[in-house]
């Protein structure tokens, strides 16, 4: 039995490392990757015991994770995943066959690291422990390959101890720029740091510069191939349809046509030819028609473009940056309301309301309930108030995210449209008062 006796008591000792997560750092108290690698050697190397796919990208990942996943397990392989941030429950950052760590397990590999930490020459950090126990966990349980998200950047991310067979980049844009530098050439190059020798480079972004520069980082580190959407795989339609988009995708080994992805948002059409390059690249074949469409079919993906209500229509997407809510404003236009449009926002610190703001305004949202997040990190919601004002928006501003969901339900009325945004902690906190709500199903847009 594990020493430690529920995992409630596990957790206080996993959440007494210190958590960048909370409390961002700058590239100058950034870790390295030495204590990772130390602890590999330590447990053995897990992460040696099984091919993984990995991932990055200032957007997108966690939804391309979930999708190379659906498309792996239908192929009938045993996948394990590593993702963050979590929406309601850590153990939903390790998962097999897309349930969550179970409890025993989970204390008992948080065990396991409490005993070694104790012999590393530096203490970890959460995330370190975290990615430890994940890495660990997935070669205790024999699983056939791992989905890895990193967490942030790249090449000094914790996960960057696996050696990916496949290295997905699913786009660059500013975002943590105090840790990973001011410029997107800067942000890139340390992205495409997660590529390694011999490994498969599927590269969705589509700036021709970035793409250059990611090109050359990827074959300096010894890349074999190097895939670029728009040359070697697309989406080459991506259309509307009931419950997400129909697309069609091909990739260098075939093309495939009115593929159902059960997400809405025209952005997850591309995200979706990245995770099916992925995953041809890992088999290095081209996927049977049927694994693609029962693949994409299994594809869920909590707080992103979710719908959890339906009068008013309730929407929680985790756009945090400039770049995704952007993409936000955009996939707005595939929802049909006749009544009024409220945006319930809050942000953490360090992100500019004022250029959040302006793209969720241009989407036709003129009423704005304000809150902060419950973070170390959270910014005043008179903050992301003024900035609101300033975009000629009416403001509310509510004392919690629960406050702000029930002013803005109220707002918008049962033909209305209620979107929370900003920060996947105001996100896991609507999701949590939402859907334990009865009656809410999730379903297409009206009107589609």
């Amino acid at each position: 039995m594990p020493a430690f006796t529920s995992l409630k008591d596990a957790l206080v000792w996993l959440d007494g490392h210190i958590d960048f997560e909370s409390t961002v750092p700058s590239r100058r108290s950034l870790p390295t990757l030495d204590r990772m690698c130390e602890l590999m050697t330590m447990l053995g190397e897990p992460q040696r015991a099984y091919p993984a796919i990995h991932l990055t990208g200032t957007n997108g990942k966690g939804s391309t994770a979930a999708m190379v996943t659906a498309l792996l397990g239908a192929r009938g392989l045993s996948v394990g995943t590593y993702t963050s941030p979590n929406l309601e429950s850590v153990n939903e950052r390790i998962s097999r066959a897309g349930a969550p760590i179970d409890d025993f397990s989970f204390t008992e590999v948080l065990h396991l690291l409490s005993l070694i930490e104790s012999s590393l020459s530096d203490r970890l950090t959460r995330f370190e422990v975290l990615t430890a126990a994940g890495l660990s966990w997935f070669a205790d349980v024999a699983v056939d390959a791992a989905v890895v998200e990193v967490g942030v950047g790249g090449t000094w991310d914790a996960t960057n101890v696996i050696d990916g067979v496949v290295a997905v980049l699913t786009n660059v844009s500013y975002d943590h720029t105090d840790i990973l530098g001011p410029t997107l050439e800067g942000i890139a190059r340390d992205k495409a740091g997660i590529v390694k020798p011999g490994s498969v480079a599927v590269v969705g972004e589509g700036d021709p510069d970035l793409v250059a520069l990611i090109r050359s980082v990827a074959e300096g580190a010894g890349a074999a191939q190097v895939w670029v959407r728009g040359e070697e795989f697309d989406c080459t339609s991506n259309r509307l349809a009931i419950g997400g988009r129909l697309v069609d995708l091909r990739t260098p080994g075939a093309a495939y046509h009115d593929v159902l992805v059960p997400l809405h948002g025209e952005h997850q059409g591309l995200n979706a030819a990245c995770a099916l390059a992925a995953v041809e690249a890992f088999f290095e074949d081209p996927l049977d028609p049927e694994v693609v469409a029962e693949g994409f079919a299994r594809v869920s993906v909590p707080g992103r473009l979710e719908v959890v209500g339906r009068r008013p229509l309730c929407i929680l997407d985790g756009a945090h940056n400039v770049a995704g809510v952007r993409v936000l404003s955009r996939a707005l236009q595939d929802f049909a309301v006749a009544g009024r449009s409220v945006a319930v926002v809050g942000m953490l610190a360090g992100r500019d309301p004022f250029a959040m703001l302006g793209p969720v305004a241009a989407a036709g949202i003129r009423t704005l309930v304000a809150c902060a997040p419950v973070s170390p990190r959270a910014q005043p919601a008179e903050g992301v108030a003024e900035a609101a004002r300033a975009a000629g928006m009416e403001v509310v501003v509510a004392g919690s995210v629960g406050e702000a969901v029930s002013v803005a339900q109220g707002l918008a009325g049962e033909d209305g449209l209620v979107v929370i945004a900003g920060s996947l902690y105001v996100v896991a906190e609507a999701r949590a008062v939402l859907v334990e709500r009865p009656g809410q199903p999730t379903s297409a847009p009206p009107g589609h």
